[in-house]
């Protein structure tokens, strides 16, 4: 509920309460709801013999069940659905009709008599439909067989999580060799096995929205090894549809759930697409005749600072929308290349599109024009603007500039600030800090450790990280031991740190180095991130986006540390300061040569970072006075650095904004683009170019 208005209306003269077809093309601006979890009211009938659902895998009510991902046009009505293709029968009519029935205009109403059915199929075997459908499933699983199911939101590969072999076999089958996978528990007993649950996180797990919650893993879990390799945490989510709450309540307690997808593609959502995409990855598909209309994959949360934080932001709650602190023009927002979402706005709302991927794979680019498509049907709003990044190279930048729409540019940094302020109700000013691994300055530089005074209008450069050359460019990335190599001889530091690469990769990366050949020099906070993993012990090649620094942050020692050394430099008077680390690399060469264990390392690392970002907020507030800052960027996403960086700022009296409701990451950068454009295009009606922090 946005706001209640009240009115006095002239009598009518009818005698009775009636809902009346919505006109085709209505006036009014309408709301598309989330999906949301099967209720308690809904289980009850699932699990009751007594009950005519009985076991009906689509049971549902006017609290829960498919919204956004069924609908087609708006406003919401049962006939701009997918379930248009179902027939309500009688007693579901009646339901339907009846103003004090829970179903009362419940759009998905149905039941066995008149819905949507499942359907089993295996190579060599005839399909099964119905309750022989589920059995075969629920089987297949037990068997210890992957099976392809079709969700809320698209196909998950559903396995035991239990079974070592199963898991093995999956990550081998879709070439995910080891980034983690989800959990899906039977109910949060069966969760409290496999992690710690913190009272708090109670709440988000059995939310409607139901989204993975990250969370500490046991010791001596029953939980395959293979779920989370090297990792200290697992997500684990609750069942959210009746189909879900079906399979566990009679297959194992624990399903390894991931997206049902190739590597890299969005999530496969029609039957065909799913048969012909993941044969041969699933043994068993579990389909039905509901129509996915828009792909959403599962939202994830981790807990950060005592509050969730978005990771990823998609089914059960897109489209819901986030209020702008003012009224824009209509705006679309295309976002970043990596965990790419897009933004468009209306009036004093923004919409965050349900998470689309990579735009480097082509499958994910064709998601991008058909979200884009549909969040303007829906909202019914003709973008005034279209904003995007400045890098020339990402396909949403090309796009944008093939679009036809007027462009506003907008640099990476200042819209992740911008979607922190946004996301708070902020303006700004603040001092904004802007971790990541990498994004484009605005002559072309590589950024990604900036430290900024920044608003929704515009932003200044305070301070960075001392940059980091990568040799051999994206190899670097791919590799965070040629980052290391980079850091250690910037400090003046021997590559004697660098076992298990053979010497002759070892000198060649020495020669790009000393020649300054294919070596790009980087800001980014996130190269730093894999410099000291590759230190610590990370020798392998990064097989997702940021690994290497997310198993730094699982290795780091939680108790206590001492930050290493950093030097300040103060360029000149009005040019930016430099956060110089090499004092942290030489004293993390002699702490490792010394024999200090990696996870003590890892966790001063972190402490270091922590103590550079306060003490460069510090030296802001004494330019400038500001007391606020905002903290965004993939590296926020780090529990540890984040509640470090929080806590001693919030000591020295800032006030601390941390992403709540968007990202920190690039899921989130659509927002902060699509805010800046829009008060940039307010400012300039009202004819103001700059900000009084900013007046040069």
């Amino acid at each position: 509920i946005n706001g209640i208005e009240v009115a006095d209306l002239a009598l009518t003269g009818e005698s009775g309460f009636r809902v009346v077809a919505s006109p085709e093309h209505p006036g009014t601006r309408t709301m598309i709801p989330a999906d949301s979890a099967t209720c308690a009211a809904c289980l009850q009938d699932l699990f009751d013999p007594q009950n005519r659902r009985f076991r009906y895998p689509f049971v549902n009510c006017t609290d829960c069940g498919p919204r956004y991902t069924i609908v087609r046009e708006t406003p919401y009505d049962r006939a701009r659905t997918t379930m248009s293709a179902f027939s309500l029968c009688s007693a579901c009519r009646e339901e339907y009709e009846e103003p004090s029935d829970r179903r009362f205009h419940a759009e998905p109403n149905a039941c066995p008599r008149c819905g949507p059915r499942l359907e089993f199929t295996r190579s060599g075997s005839p399909p099964l439909v119905g309750e022989r459908a589920l059995g075969a499933a629920v089987a297949a699983l037990r068997d210890g067989k992957i099976v392809a199911v079709k969700g809320l939101g698209g196909f998950h590969l559903a396995a035991d999580a239990q079974n070592d072999g199963t898991v093995a076999l999956l990550r081998q089958r879709k070439n995910r060799p080891f980034k983690p996978f989800a959990v899906m528990a039977r109910d949060l007993e069966s969760a409290n096995e496999i992690a710690t649950i913190p009272a708090r996180a109670e709440r988000w797990l059995e939310s409607p929205a139901r989204p993975i919650v990250l969370l500490p893993v046991k010791a001596g879990t029953t939980l395959s090894r293979r779920v989370t390799p090297g990792l200290s945490e697992v997500g684990v989510m609750l069942p959210y549809t009746p189909l879900h709450s079906l399979l566990l309540e009679e297959g194992p307690p624990l399903l390894l759930m991931t997206s049902g997808n190739l590597s890299d593609e969005p999530i496969a959502r029609t039957n065909t697409e799913a048969l012909d995409k993941l044969t041969g990855v699933a043994d068993a598909f579990l389909l039905h005749d509901r129509e996915i209309h828009t792909r959403a994959d599962d939202s994830v949360l981790r807990i950060v600072a005592g509050e969730a934080q978005p990771v990823r932001r998609s089914r059960g709650y897109v489209p819901s929308a986030i209020a702008l602190p003012f009224a824009s023009v209509p705006v679309l927002a295309v976002g970043a290349e990596l965990k790419n979402t897009v933004c468009l706005t209306r009036g004093g709302e923004a919409f965050l599109s349900p998470h689309i991927g990579d735009l480097e794979n082509p499958e994910a680019a064709l998601f991008f024009e058909e979200v884009i498509a549909k969040l303007r049907r829906l909202l019914n709003v003709e973008p005034a603007a279209v904003a995007h990044d400045l890098h020339p190279d990402y396909r949403s930048t090309r796009w944008a500039s093939a679009s036809g729409f007027a462009r506003e540019p907008v640099q990476h940094h200042h819209a992740h600030v911008a979607s922190c302020l946004a996301e708070h109700g902020r303006l700004g000013p603040a001092i904004g800090i802007a971790f990541d691994g990498t994004g484009c300055g605005p002559s072309g530089e590589l950024w990604g450790g900036e430290i900024l005074f920044a608003d929704l209008l515009t932003f200044r450069r305070a301070g960075h990280l001392r940059p980091l050359r990568l040799p051999g460019g994206a190899a670097a990335i791919r590799e965070p031991w040629r980052v290391a190599a980079a850091a250690l001889l910037d400090a003046g530091e021997s590559l004697d740190l660098l076992p298990g690469i053979e010497p002759r990769r070892v000198d060649r990366v020495r020669q790009l180095l000393d020649r300054n050949v294919r070596s790009p020099a980087s800001t980014g906070a996130g190269r730093w991130f894999d410099a000291v993993a590759a230190l610590c012990g990370f020798s392998g090649r990064v097989t997702y986006e940021g690994q290497a620094a997310v198993e730094l942050e699982s290795l780091a020692d939680g108790s206590a540390a001492e930050p290493f050394s950093f030097a300040v430099v103060e360029t000149d008077v009005a040019g930016p300061f430099e956060i110089d680390l090499r004092p942290a690399v030489r004293q993390i060469a002699r702490a490792l040569r010394e024999g200090i264990r990696p996870p003590v390392v890892a966790a001063r690392f972190h402490e270091t970072l922590a103590r550079a970002v306060c003490d460069s907020s510090l030296r802001a507030r004494r330019q400038t006075g500001m007391e606020t800052v905002a903290l965004s960027g993939g590296c926020f996403q780090n529990r540890l650095l984040t509640e470090r960086v929080k806590f001693l700022l919030e000591s020295d009296g800032f006030e601390v904004l941390v992403h709540r409701r968007v990202p920190p990451n690039d899921g989130g950068l659509a927002l902060g683009q699509a805010a800046v454009a829009g008060f940039r295009r307010s400012a300039r009606r009202e004819g103001a170019d700059h900000v009084s922090w900013d007046s040069g």
